[in-house]
């Protein structure tokens, strides 16, 4: 009897794939191009592309601070119902301060919220997550807690999610990189308050504080045990 593709697979789950596979677009459904281009411009992302045939078709690809992966949407671009897409994640190291940007830039954001005793947040939104919302971001801001949402003008719906700290295998852990310097001072300041804690327990000085701080970083981004 012939071997399936489905049994190789199955038997080989845990397996990684040694042929890197760059995932770079999400095709965003809009009705209005010109109003969705001056949206996305106005959020603070990288106009890559604005490419019209001047035949029905047109790409515009905008790509978000710090991100590998950049949006899609013009003319003739997809199928799919303008506004359908919904629970578009956007990582952030501070929920709050992504907030802020945005609200400078004239943008409508959802106040910060979380889940309570487990249970994610959102019954308005089923797509952002389950069925009960609590104000604020998570009061001990444990990564993957906190949220906040907004939408574009055909109502695709995106969600702020706060990660300081990856679950473990998350990240390939022979690379540590930041998405931007707000994010690196961010993680060395998070460094400097267990750092102060390490020291208090020592009651000295630590001279290698900067080898201290370095694993402090590598761990957090890779969701290691943290050093003590």
């Amino acid at each position: 009897m012939a071997t399936t593709q489905t049994e190789i697979h199955d038997s080989n789950q845990i397996s990684v794939a040694k042929l890197n596979m760059k995932f770079k677009i999400v095709v965003i459904p809009v009705s209005d191009v010109d109003r969705a281009k001056q949206f996305y411009g106005r959020l603070g992302w990288r106009l890559d592309a604005d490419f019209d045939s001047g035949k029905n078709f047109r790409i515009i690809q905008f790509t978000p601070p710090g991100s590998g992966c950049s949006i899609m949407f013009g003319q003739a671009v997809t199928a799919a119902a303008p506004g359908s897409a919904q629970g578009l994640y956007l990582i952030v190291s501070d929920v709050e301060a992504a907030r802020t940007e945005l609200i400078g830039r004239g943008i409508e954001v959802s106040e910060a919220f979380h889940g309570d005793a487990g249970v994610f947040a959102g019954k308005d939104e089923h797509y952002l997550f389950g069925s009960k919302r609590v104000s604020g971001p998570d009061p001990a801001h444990s990564s993957y807690k906190s949220f906040a949402s907004f939408h574009d003008p055909d109502g695709n719906g995106w969600l702020f999610q706060e990660v300081t700290a990856r679950m473990p295998g998350r990240l390939d852990p022979s690379t540590t990189a930041f998405a931007s310097a707000n994010d690196l001072a961010t993680a060395m300041r998070r460094a400097a308050a267990a750092h102060g804690q390490h020291e208090a327990r020592t009651g000295q000085a630590d001279k290698n504080w900067p080898d201290w701080y370095a694993d402090y970083m590598v761990r957090e981004q890779n969701g290691k045990d943290l050093p003590q």
